[in-house]
């Protein structure tokens, strides 16, 4: 059932306009240091991996540059995979969970593909700990040609930059409480349109791509995953948010027709996964971890199955 807007900017059923976005650009507030939980470990990894910074964001380069880790001994005969973490800023162990992959688990994988890590995509959202950039954009709606999102931009043109054909990318993501009480209710306000309240799942879950499915790629990662953390179930309509369970823990979206992250690259081989931080049965480790396993179980998956 939908339901009125009661979100404390703007006004129900007019879209924002510049005075409401900043309003509400005014009302972040930031909550951690991007330099100290993220660019410091990037630039710690500087012996395993090329330190890359493929731009700056604008409303504070200094502050924001923008980071990547990729192989030192990239070789145009090994597949190419890239690893992508805190397109929503707030969603943490896609950032960490990155971070995590490259500091343990990387090095296994090195002689069997060029890996490109992009840890932290929105560094302003990390900080402040939303959904969208400062000008009430989601960036994971903003994977298109001249993108309104620079930090979407900055990452197209980091991926076209590679000059290779990259056999896989695996997006990670969380869903969180926050979700339903902050993200959906402002995209509601801001435009203009009902509040549909939904259904937070609980547990780890992925997203496929309609388009181009690999049900047997998800299956390997949700296999993985599970060792970690529970995978989540259907609702009572056999869904999850809103979309049809195919396979236990995985649903599928249309990624480029989206403006995915995950179709950013043009990869056979997508995953976006989705965490649960707020679950009961989670801790941040476990959430971390459980992001480790999913890159793990795509990359095992690839080197036997491609």
């Amino acid at each position: 059932m939908s339901q009125e807007s009661s979100y404390p900017i703007g006004t129900p059923g007019i879209p924002w306009g510049d005075n409401e976005k900043q309003q509400w650009r005014q009302s972040q507030v930031i909550h951690r240091s991007y330099q100290q939980q993220v660019v410091e470990k990037i630039n710690a990894l500087g012996d395993q991996f090329e330190l890359l910074q493929y731009g700056a964001l604008s409303y504070d380069p200094a502050r924001y540059p923008l980071l990547a880790l990729k192989s030192k001994d990239w070789d145009a005969a090994k597949p190419c995979v890239l690893i992508t973490g805190g397109v929503h800023g707030y969603e943490t162990s896609g950032v960490q969970g990155a971070l995590l992959f490259a500091q343990t688990q990387a090095k296994q994988y090195i002689n069997d593909f060029n890996l490109l890590i992009a840890p932290c995509v929105s560094p302003w959202g990390y900080e402040v700990i939303n959904r969208w950039n400062p000008l009430a954009i989601d960036p994971n709606r903003s994977f298109y040609a001249d993108s309104p999102a620079e930090e979407s931009a900055a990452l197209m043109a980091l991926v076209a930059a590679q000059n290779c054909e990259f056999l896989a990318h695996i997006d990670l993501h969380e869903t969180t409480d926050t979700d339903e009480s902050e993200f959906r209710p402002a995209l509601s306000a801001r435009d203009g349109k009902d509040y549909e309240p939904g259904e937070i799942p609980d547990g780890f879950y992925v997203v496929d791509d309609s388009a181009h499915p690999q049900p047997a790629f998800q299956k390997a990662i949700i296999d993985a995953v599970a060792k970690v953390t529970h995978i989540a179930p259907a609702d009572k309509d056999g869904n999850i948010i809103g979309s049809t369970v195919v396979q236990p823990g995985v649903i599928e979206y249309a990624l480029k027709a989206l403006g995915l992250c995950a179709s950013v690259s043009g990869a056979p081989y997508t995953c976006t996964t989705e965490v649960y931080p707020d679950s009961p049965k989670a801790t941040a480790d476990i959430c971390n971890q459980a992001q480790v396993a999913a890159v793990c179980g795509a990359l095992d998956f690839l080197r036997y199955n491609r």
